[in-house]
């Protein structure tokens, strides 16, 4: 889901993608995740591959783990190795919810299975990757995969009630804006640890409610507690994400994150799917962050450099929805 909105915007600021999916490289490879970064010699790695069921994780942690944790580490030591940035999505599930809104400083705690395979593959990326950035962001949503809109929306066309918890309190975020902003950090030395979620925040029942008034889906929702709906995994009550950095990347209200995903849901269809491409000593190269002397050695070798400055990431608007696996409230 991320994935898909990361390609699409970065496409759009001009950067040459390589978009690989599960089936072109198994993070969990070390091997194959060095030999294929090393062929290809980005100037930046954005680390979309996850394990996100989170009731799922409860059980199968392991797995969860080898994905969230030791996936990451290999695909940030590989970035290392050629010198490149590397971004790795996190989530606010890293808190126990206890006493948020939750700041980068604040000591994460997560209270399930997920939240400690995410906290894993943090510290493993920081570790081995000196020019990583750590993005924590929460409920998200967005085309090309299952998330709590598409659930609402179905239950409340089969006519209802849809019943709903409101006593867990986070960040609804848009993929599309986010992929936006990740591409923003990504151009930055900024690296380290940042929280990056819609605006603002409410409850599940609050999304809810806001879900149906934009969608004008006339349907009856029900509160409920967490403790009534009785998951596998322990969820934090109040995992709000706010950045204190001196100057954060801030993303649109949640709120008008959902009016841009609506008003794209009839498109998505029309979207082209990620294109795989490979090494070609001729064609066009993005320009990140790189030496003179590396300038210099790929220029002989024929390739034509260019540079950001020929679309300012400034000029790259927040209406990008429209212009251009985990199915639930856990997608994040």
């Amino acid at each position: 889901m991320l994935g898909h909105d990361v390609v699409r915007v970065a496409e759009a600021m001009r950067h040459q993608v390589v978009a690989l999916t599960h089936d072109d490289l198994d993070v969990s490879d070390p091997a194959r995740v060095e030999r294929l970064i090393t062929r290809e010699r980005p100037g930046a790695v954005i680390n979309c591959a996850a394990w996100t069921n989170v009731d799922g994780a409860e059980e199968s942690e392991h797995d969860a783990s080898v994905i969230n944790g030791q996936g990451a580490g290999f695909v940030a030591d590989a970035a290392a190795k050629v010198g490149a940035k590397v971004i790795y999505p996190s989530t606010d599930y890293v808190f126990n919810g206890t006493s948020g809104p939750y700041g980068e400083s604040d000591d994460p705690d997560p209270i399930n299975a997920y939240g400690r395979t995410k906290l894993a593959g943090e510290r493993a990326t920081a570790l081995v990757n000196g020019r990583s950035f750590i993005v924590r962001t929460s409920w998200l949503f967005g085309p090309h995969g299952g998330n709590f809109v598409e659930t609402m929306l179905r239950l409340g066309q089969g006519g209802g009630p849809v019943v709903v918890v409101h006593d867990q309190v986070g960040c609804p975020t848009y993929t599309g804006h986010l992929a936006v902003g990740l591409l923003r950090l990504v151009d930055t030395g900024a690296y380290g640890i940042h929280h990056m979620a819609g605006e603002a925040s409410c409850s599940w029942y609050e999304f809810a409610m806001e879900i149906f008034r934009q969608a004008e889906v006339v349907t009856r929702v029900m509160a409920t507690t967490t403790d009534m709906m009785e998951r596998p995994a322990k969820r934090p009550a109040n995992s709000v994400l706010v950045s204190r950095r001196s100057a954060p990347i801030e993303l649109p209200p949640w709120q008008r994150g959902l009016s841009d995903y609506l008003a794209r849901r009839g498109h998505t269809e029309e979207e082209e799917a990620p294109k795989k491409q490979r090494s070609s000593a001729s064609r066009r190269q993005p320009m990140l962050d790189w030496t003179k002397r590396e300038r210099e050695e790929r220029e002989a070798d024929g390739e034509e450099i260019t540079g950001e400055s020929e679309l300012p990431l400034d000029d790259v608007t927040w209406d990008d929805g429209t212009d251009g696996t985990d199915e639930g409230v856990d997608a994040a």
